[in-house]
């Protein structure tokens, strides 16, 4: 595997946990949110991610010396969660129905907390894979002077 292809692979991590931060942050903010353009509440989101071949991505043969395939991290879709909304009663709230009940979305803010610190160190670990490459990289252009 050479240095470039070692980059990619991490910088496809780094940007697929970006867009799980993103989507975390997404839910967070909108973890009271009861009316949205689509109607109800909102639908807490979830990026699902996929291993895609390099050999798929280029035209290029990107097998190691051992000869497994190098893969890359993409996001393969941001799915809504299904989950019914929780009902909370608040018959004085503007979108309470009938009974005075409200649909909240159905997010439990400290799981979502949890997710973004773990979403967060996997970003870190990508950004010191990304420095010790550099590092080798100029360790070998250091080689021969």
């Amino acid at each position: 595997m050479n240095l470039f292809t070692a980059m990619e692979i991490a910088s496809s991590g780094l940007s697929a946990q970006r867009t799980r931060m993103n989507a975390l942050a997404s839910n967070l903010a909108n973890a009271r949110t009861t009316r949205t353009e689509e109607g109800g509440p909102y639908r807490r989101k979830d990026p699902v991610f996929k291993a895609v071949a390099m050999a798929d991505q280029t035209r290029g043969n990107a097998r190691t010396a051992a000869g497994e395939a190098s893969y890359l991290v993409k996001v393969d879709k941001i799915q809504e969660d299904q989950s019914p909304p929780q009902l909370v009663y608040d018959p004085a709230h503007p979108d309470a129905d009938e009974q005075g009940y409200v649909a909240l979305p159905n997010i439990n803010v400290v799981e979502e907390m949890v997710n973004l610190i773990t979403a967060s160190r996997a970003y870190e670990s990508g950004v010191t894979a990304l420095q010790s490459i550099k590092g080798m990289a100029r360790a070998a252009l250091n080689i021969g002077a």
